[in-house]
């Protein structure tokens, strides 16, 4: 069973020691793990694209945790958050997760039955979540929704997408940004708040 994490404010403490001490990093994990994995299942609708994209996000900052120079809690979270950020970015962009620096690193990624997937999901309140989406998607331009519905949905590489809807690539990019720059802020309002 997945142990998910404690926040406390041990955070930037343990960040800045596993510069020293790589061990100290296990704090700043546990510490983050279980709001980091909420934040992704409520932008992924997927357990195992979750859980993949917090390992990778952790790989990543334990791989450049030396360059961290907060010196405050809310500084190694906004740290972490921005890899974290970049992570769902090339999610999305590229439709898979990119092991590279989890396979460098020798980090195993624990396997995670049903039982887990659907505690994440309940963590992450998705079953609240999906209603949300479906009223903030209706609010969303026609053109919108289906360029969301080709690129994330169906997984299209871009150029399929601006074929598709019988527009230059540039613009069916434009299209996906927009609305998923109106979505974000639409479904933390939905569920009471952001969560990061």
């Amino acid at each position: 069973m997945l142990v998910l994490g404690r926040a406390n404010s041990r955070v930037e403490p343990a960040l800045r020691r596993s510069a020293r001490d790589p061990s100290a990093f296990a704090e700043f994990y546990s510490d983050e793990s279980e709001r980091l994995l909420v934040f992704f299942a409520r932008r992924t609708f997927d357990g195992h694209a979750a859980m993949d994209l917090c390992a990778e996000t952790f790989a990543q900052a334990f791989a450049s945790r030396r360059r961290f120079r907060g010196r405050t809690e809310p500084e190694a979270r906004g740290w972490l958050y921005a890899i974290a950020h970049r992570q769902l970015a090339r999610y999305l962009e590229a439709g898979f997760v990119e092991r590279r620096t989890v396979e460098r690193l020798g980090i195993a990624t624990p396997v995670v039955g049903e039982d887990d997937l659907e505690a994440i999901e309940r963590r992450a309140g998705i079953s609240a979540l999906r209603p949300a989406l479906a009223a903030e998607l209706d609010r969303l331009s026609g053109e919108q929704r289906q360029a969301l519905q080709l690129r994330v949905v169906e997984q299209l590489p871009y150029e399929e997408v601006a074929r598709r809807l019988q527009i230059a690539e540039p613009a069916a990019r434009a299209r996906v940004s927009r609305a998923l720059r109106l979505l974000g802020p639409r479904l933390d309002m939905a569920l009471g708040g952001r969560d990061e």
